[in-house]
């Protein structure tokens, strides 16, 4: 049975929770032949802190694991709704899933493309030579561009900021969609006012 990558909303905080129930679970009722690997993407990062060298893992896609899944029916069949048909051990395994939210792209969703699969499984941490956060300083309503992780080159509007941590939301855009990223002030760079865009909708 063929399986594709898909992106799985989860609870905040609850990454870890969903990808070890998924796993048990696959175990526990045999359904190897349905959900594939569960992967929560994480990057190694080297910072600077009180003239202190530290080494943090840290995730890079906070809310969301990503997960290999029989997920439409091989036949091509339609639903009562004239929608692709999916496999409903599939659905009810991922609803009945503690954590999980949904999927990114509605109840019908894009599977992710090869290129974007690989972005994050094979992503490599820019930071791994001991990068020190940048000293600069972002604002909410900013228009930013990630310039590292699995959403380098996209470009959002600054959402949350906290400049203690270096951290901070920016909105983009994924598979259509509005969603809230988690980046730090090093993975992202100011767009310069020459540069056009178009905010989302």
């Amino acid at each position: 049975m063929t399986k594709q990558w898909f992106v799985l909303h989860t609870l905040t905080g609850q990454e870890n929770k969903v990808q070890k129930s998924i796993e048990a679970r696959v175990r526990l009722e045999r359904m190897d032949e349905y959900i594939g690997r569960c992967v929560i993407p994480t990057e190694k990062v080297v910072e600077k802190k009180n003239g202190k060298k530290r080494t943090t893992i840290k995730k890079f896609f906070p809310g969301y694991v990503i997960a290999e899944l029989a997920l439409y029916r091989e036949d091509g069949s339609v639903d009562e709704n004239g929608k692709r048909a999916i496999y409903d051990q599939t659905w009810q395994f991922l609803r009945s899933t503690p954590g999980v939210i949904g999927f990114v792209g509605g109840d019908r969703p894009m599977p992710l493309k090869q290129h974007e699969i690989d972005a994050i499984l094979l992503d490599k941490p820019s930071a791994a030579g001991g990068g020190e956060r940048p000293r600069i300083s972002f604002n909410v309503g900013e228009t930013v561009k990630v310039t590292d992780g699995p959403f380098m080159g996209m470009t959002g509007i600054v959402s949350m900021v906290d400049p203690d941590k270096g951290k901070m939301q920016v909105e983009v855009a994924i598979f259509n969609r509005k969603v809230q990223v988690d980046v730090e002030y090093w993975q992202v760079e100011k767009v310069a006012i020459e540069e056009t865009f178009e905010p989302l909708k």
